[in-house]
């Protein structure tokens, strides 16, 4: 289940290849990630 996670969280160019040099910035883009990821399953399921 993590390589899956990780996998769908590298089709996001800018978290694959860590572009911000600022720790909060890339944490933003990773939960924005996270909350794309949960809708897109969301949306799936119905």
């Amino acid at each position: 289940m993590v390589e899956r996670s990780f996998a769908w969280l590298h089709q996001f160019k800018r978290l694959r290849i860590r572009y911000e040099r600022r720790a909060d910035l890339h944490q933003g883009l990773l939960e924005l990630a996270c909350s794309l990821i949960c809708l897109r399953r969301l949306r799936t399921s119905r």
